[in-house]
Parts: structure tokens; C-alpha cells; sequence
């Protein structure tokens, strides 16, 4: 009798064979339903917009008027010892061609990882210019009066990792990964000449979320920026008219920390008096829609204002035409520690130009009664010059540095 290896090998008999053959088809047979009813329910596919750009050349830098995408992320940078004049030259020749390749849809000179860079999805790159900047690049004379930091704000509790710097770079675009190859790409170029001080991230609702042009949220589900500055108002109110930034403007960045925490605890009424505003449409308490003109004579059956004095549009309201500002806000949340739920807040931005005349006297009236100063604290504060946009044959900075 014959014993090894074949006596303990299953035999394959046909029972087993079919029994297989056909567990095998009815797997293909459902891989090929799942598949044929996936591309049943996809078609038609839905539209792509990756592959959509904003102009980087131009009169104006992209990014100040240009509609706020969904992400975006803000570098503030410090200059290295010994950055000169000539040198500051050689890194905004450096980052504008780094700028406009990105927001053309193509890789930067030695991107390491250039398929990244083939979905621009309407990214935007912005520099602006700290006092340190532009005093380095050109002598004290060239700094406007208004470059240096706002003047003290009883509500500000600043922090210095989110404060001050010498070189803005604004990254914006409807994909996030986009705008961190934008990120990653602008540093590595510019780390000899600077180092980080701060990264600030934000977001905006997702492309397609919202009808186009409507206004943000913010985190305490206000509707966020309805009266903000008209196009019609660009020339006179956003863009400076005369010297080395003819063309560009003036930024102001504020990192508000809002405590959500508390606010969860303030009933609707409360949260619609402290604005000024309905949280359902954003309309003033004296309308029914949102861009209705709020009646601040208005008075309720007590006789006491529709519109308190404290609240925040009030306070942010003045009879001066002239003091106007460009929003352009994004949310920022970070992960919550200890006892918190959320650490969350507004990274707002103010393009004007001329801080003095336009943005300080509005923070002034907010700093005395605002009353969203209980739920809302100031922690970080920069003032930058946005310089004007270039040629494809220039640079940004160009007007300063040449």
C-alpha cells in the first residue's frame, strides 16, 4: 500500500469544481451589476472646475477683489539677518514666477511634485509688504504713515505667534490640497531669505454649497459681511492712487478668537439683539431681507431702539462715507483642549486705502460698546502694503524695489 503526500491532498472532485465555478460567476456577475449601476448613477458626471484660473497679471494683485474661494491660508514671515535690498529682489522675482506658474495650472521651477500643481482650481497668490519690508527695500521714507501696528485696543489680548511680519502671502483656492502644494512650494523657495512666524488657515463653504455671491457664515451662525464695500466703490475706497503702491492697497489682519462655548449658552433673541441682525437671513431687526438699510430711529412698543446701540452693526455703522472696508473673512477651527468643545474663530481681513482714515475709527467704535466683545477676543493683529499687480515680462514689488 502506497502512504506520503497524495493520500492527505484533498481531491478536487466535480461536485467541488462546479460548486466553485459558480461562486466565482455569481461574484463577477455582481462585481459587473455594482459597477454598471455606479456608472449608471454617476452619468451624466458632474462638472469639473479644477482646471478653472484667475489672472495672476494684472493692474491689481488677485486675491483683494477677486471672489473669496473656499480655502485659503495666510503666511506671515519674518526677513533673515543681512536680507538686503538686493536680495528682497531676488526672492519676489523668485515667488511672482513661482505665483504665476501655480495659478496657471503648472509646476514651479523645481517642484518636486508636480502633478500636484495641474489642478489650479482658482487659486490666488497675494504678497504684501510689512514696515520692516519695505524700510529694508528702500529707506524709512518709503514707508506710508499708516504701515506700523494698530494703535491699542482695550478688547485686543494679542499674541505674538499670531502678530506683526514682514512678508504676507495670501494662498486661496477652491481645493485645500491645492493650496498646500501652493504653500509648500512658496516656502521652500523663500526659506533662505525668511522664516515662518506665523501659518493661518481658514475656510469658507465648499464651492457649490451655496448660491455664488452669497454671504459667509461664520461660526457663530451669523450671516457675515453684508454690508460690505460696493465694486463701484473700488477706486476710491480700495485702491491707492499715487506713489510706489498706485494700483495696490492696504491690509488689515485680525485673528478673532470667538468663544463658542459661551455663546451656546445666550438664547436666539440675545444673539439677534447683540448683532443687530436676524440669524436666519441676516436681515436687521428694523427689515425682512438681508440687504435691507437697517432703521437705526426705529423704536419697539417700549419705546427703546429696534437696534440697540450695542449692537454690532451699529457700532460698525458711521454716517462718514469714507470709512469703508473691503472684507474678506474666513473661519478657522482648530482641535479643542481640556475643557473645551471648540477653539474655533474668524481670520477677518480689510483691504482700504488708508488704515487711518478708514479702518481705525470703525475698530474704535466696536472697541467702546460693541457688545460682541463678550463672546469675541482679538488675538492676533498685522498691517501689511499690498503692492500693485505686474506684467508677465515683471515682478510684484516691482514699483518699491526697482
Amino acid at each position: 500500500m502506497t502512504t506520503g503526500d497524495d493520500e492527505r491532498r484533498p481531491q478536487l472532485s466535480r461536485r467541488r469544481l462546479l460548486m466553485g465555478g459558480a461562486a466565482a460567476g455569481v461574484g463577477a456577475v455582481a462585481a459587473v451589476g455594482v459597477d454598471a449601476v455606479w456608472r449608471s448613477s454617476s452619468s451624466p458626471a458632474p462638472p469639473l472646475h479644477g482646471d478653472e484660473t484667475v489672472s495672476f497679471h494684472g493692474t491689481h494683485q488677485a486675491g483683494v477683489t477677486t471672489a473669496p474661494p473656499a480655502h485659503a491660508t495666510f503666511l506671515g514671515l519674518d526677513l533673515r539677518d543681512g536680507v538686503d535690498g538686493e536680495a528682497l529682489r531676488r526672492l519676489m522675482q523668485i515667488l511672482t514666477d513661482d505665483a504665476r506658474r501655480l495659478t496657471d495650472g503648472r509646476a514651479a521651477l523645481a517642484d518636486s511634485e508636480p502633478e500636484l500643481a495641474t489642478v489650479p482650481a482658482r487659486l490666488s497668490v497675494t504678497f504684501g509688504f510689512g514696515p520692516r519690508f519695505v524700510e529694508r527695500a528702500a529707506g524709512t521714507a518709503a514707508r506710508p504713515s499708516w504701515l506700523r501696528p494698530l494703535p491699542a485696543f482695550g478688547i485686543d489680548r494679542l499674541e505674538e505667534r499670531w502678530s506683526d511680519g514682514d512678508l504676507l502671502i495670501q494662498v486661496a483656492a477652491e481645493d485645500p490640497l491645492t493650496v498646500a502644494h501652493a504653500v509648500r512650494m512658496v516656502l521652500k523657495d523663500s526659506r533662505s531669505f525668511a522664516t515662518v512666524r506665523w501659518s493661518q488657515t481658514g475656510f469658507r463653504r465648499a464651492r457649490g454649497s451655496e448660491r455664488p455671491g452669497t454671504t459667509m457664515r461664520n461660526l457663530f451662525g451669523q450671516v457675515d459681511g453684508t454690508a460690505n464695500l460696493a465694486a463701484e466703490e473700488f477706486d476710491r475706497l480700495v485702491w491707492i492712487q499715487e506713489g510706489w503702491l498706485a494700483g495696490g492697497t492696504s491690509f488689515v489682519m485680525r485673528r478673532i478668537h470667538m468663544d463658542l462655548d459661551e455663546w451656546d449658552r445666550l438664547d436666539r433673541d440675545g444673539r439677534e439683539q447683540s448683532v443687530g441682525r436676524r440669524l436666519s437671513n441676516g436681515a436687521p431687526l428694523t427689515g425682512t431681507q438681508e440687504h435691507d438699510e437697517p432703521d437705526f430711529e426705529a423704536t419697539n412698543s417700549l419705546g427703546f431702539p429696534v437696534i440697540a446701540e450695542f449692537s454690532h452693526i451699529r457700532r460698525a455703522h458711521s454716517e462718514d462715507p469714507d470709512e469703508q472696508i473691503l472684507r474678506r473673512a474666513y473661519n478657522y477651527d482648530l482641535a479643542p483642549s481640556g475643557e473645551e468643545v471648540s477653539d474655533s474663530g474668524l481670520i477677518f481681513g480689510s483691504f482700504q486705502a488708508d488704515v487711518d482714515r478708514q479702518f481705525v475709527p470703525v475698530q474704535r467704535r466696536l472697541d467702546e460698546l460693541d457688545l460682541l466683545n463678550k463672546w469675541t477676543v482679538p488675538i492676533g493683529s498685522s498691517v501689511f502694503a499690498i503692492p500693485p499687480g505686474c506684467g508677465p515680462d515683471g515682478y510684484i514689488g516691482e514699483t518699491l524695489l526697482e
